[in-house]
């Protein structure tokens, strides 16, 4: 191994450039993008590949900021953009997306270098991306880019530093020649049946993605609309039947009726079974629309989204199981089914209302207890929300979570920023809580008791959503992350499954039977656990 590769010293030849790299990586002054420039076959993407091992400094306290190689030869915009998502834990369906998000969210700081851009199958449009990016403050890029251009112009345009590499780093051009052989045996294995499912399963993604993006716009049956509604979950490092089950939970009802079975037997090995799924444009049964909230009362899901309506749907297969209802609240973030009925729901501004949902009487006791509740989240709003007998529990901005009971309240500070998700299952012995923060923590919690002293769960981004039940396997707890990762955790066997559907998750929930249903902008869709048969 050189030491290049392991992040030793650079190749001979490029030391004034690696110097350099290192000035402009540790100026705070610097602009936030970098160009590596020169002829072909001189050592920049080796230089590049060294500068991306190069550790931290021995005697630094700690390396905050990441470093990823990304390579973009054979690249579209769309598949650099998914992919940069993929290594920075954000979810984004667009390069605009990506940009917006990382603009509007704490991302961990980052250098991302960025190889063969001359190589991508559009250098213009990921230059566009890159210049956009280098105007966020806690990204840093590094970019290969041969010199005359059109990306190079694009890019010089803009504020940025210039290394040029002017001799070749080898006297023959060995290793730029290698490099560049690789790349055009990835070109080749591009040339796929972008209509086959199969195929397209076990082909280079981001080549996939170029070709679903580059072509004639061919819907291919279903099958493109599909890949680029899933895509920066495809474009992980994964297994073909990973990607035939997500793929599954992509297709619309009009696709082409011979994809989903070719799909399903791909997917027949990959841990969980997709039992239904919706997605905008569906008519049977009808796509409910963007999901903001979900819960369930019986064997019916509750849906909302954001208007004021909630929709009824069987949990067995997504069809219409009531009449439509409105609700008071503007935007719903969060509903919460009582066990009389009743539908609590948080809105956007954390205010609680109520709403008749399935008819039966109403303990007196009850209503007084959401009055109660309603009138303290007027004066101090609520972020997340759940409700089981006797008790309404409320997650706030500053980390705790309350519950309030016919007794009184419990308190109890759990997170470090706001409570994004609360869910309450009355599980045997006692019933419990778990709550999910900003903090990227998913903690458990018995009112009246202390907390537990260690996480459930913990990941470096965001809980958007939680949902607790009883199921076959014993007390199951969902949970949706800001990063497009749904996880259930069976807390008795401490198992855990994970699906990465592609959109963002908005919502999730646990059906009685087991199954697991997660809402996004574009989908509903249904997962049941591939080890048990479901009817």
């Amino acid at each position: 191994m050189t030491g290049s590769a392991r992040g030793g010293r650079p190749a001979a030849g490029t030391e004034a450039q690696a110097a350099a790299l290192l000035g402009w990586l540790t100026d705070p002054d610097a602009p936030r993008l970098c160009l590596v420039t020169g002829d072909p076959l001189r050592g920049k993407s080796a230089l590049l590949s060294w500068l991306a091992a190069h550790g931290a400094r021995s005697g630094a306290r700690r390396r905050r900021t990441t470093r990823e190689l990304i390579p973009l030869a054979g690249q579209s915009a769309l598949g650099t953009a998914w992919t940069i998502a993929n290594r920075l834990g954000v979810v984004a369906r667009t390069p605009g997306e990506l940009v917006q998000v990382l603009a509007t969210t704490e991302a961990r700081r980052a250098l991302l270098v960025l190889t063969d851009l001359h190589g991508a199958a559009e250098p213009e449009a990921i230059a566009e991306l890159i210049g956009e990016l280098s105007e966020l403050g806690r990204i840093r890029l590094v970019v290969e880019v041969r010199t005359g251009t059109p990306a190079h112009t694009l890019l010089a345009a803009r504020r940025a530093t210039v290394v040029d590499v002017p001799e070749p780093a080898d006297t023959d051009g060995a290793a730029e020649r290698r490099r560049a052989g690789r790349a055009a045996e990835r070109f080749v294995r591009a040339a796929v049946d972008l209509a086959d499912p199969v195929a397209v399963c076990e082909a280079d993604p981001l080549l996939v993605t170029a070709g679903y993006t580059g072509g004639s716009g061919d819907d291919r049956g279903g099958l493109r609309s599909a890949w680029l509604r899933a895509g920066q979950s495809l474009c992980r490092d994964q297994e073909p039947e990973d990607r035939a089950l997500v793929l599954l939970g992509a297709l619309g009802d009009g696709a082409d009726p011979r994809l989903r079975p070719a799909l399903r037997e791909l997917a027949a090995d990959a841990p969980w079974r997709m039992r239904w799924t919706r997605v905008r444009g569906d008519l049977t049964p009808p796509w409910p629309g963007p999901v903001t909230a979900l819960g369930t009362i019986g064997d019916r899901l509750l849906v909302a989204g954001p208007t004021d309506a909630v929709h009824l749907l069987r949990t067995a297969d997504a069809a219409p199981a009531g009449q439509t209802f409105a609700s008071p609240a503007r935007r719903i973030k969060t509903l919460a089914p009582a066990p009389d009925g009743t539908l609590l729901l948080l809105d956007e501004r954390g205010r609680l209302h109520t709403v008749r949902g399935l008819p039966g009487p109403r303990p007196p006791y009850l209503e007084r207890l959401t009055a109660a509740v309603a009138a303290t989240l007027t004066r101090h709003p609520g972020t997340a929300l759940a409700a089981i007998s006797g008790s309404v529990v409320v997650g706030d901005r500053l980390g705790s979570v309350h519950a309030f009971g016919l007794t009184g309240i419990h308190q109890a500070a759990l997170h470090s920023g706001r409570v994004t998700a609360v869910t309450a299952v009355e599980a045997p012995p006692t019933p419990f809580l778990c709550s999910g923060g900003l903090d990227g923590t998913v903690r458990l919690w018995t009112p009246g008791q202390d907390p537990h002293p260690e996480p459930l769960a913990e990941r470096p981004c965001p809980v958007v959503a939680l949902h607790a039940a009883p199921t076959p396997e014993g007390p199951s707890l969902a949970i949706a992350w800001a990063d497009g990762l749904i996880e259930l955790h069976h807390l008795d066997t401490k198992e855990r499954l994970s699906f990465r559907p592609g959109p963002p998750v908005r919502a999730v929930v646990i059906t009685p039977d087991g199954g697991v249903v997660a809402g996004m902008d574009e989908a509903l869709l249904r997962l049941d656990e591939g080890r048990r048969q479901t009817t």
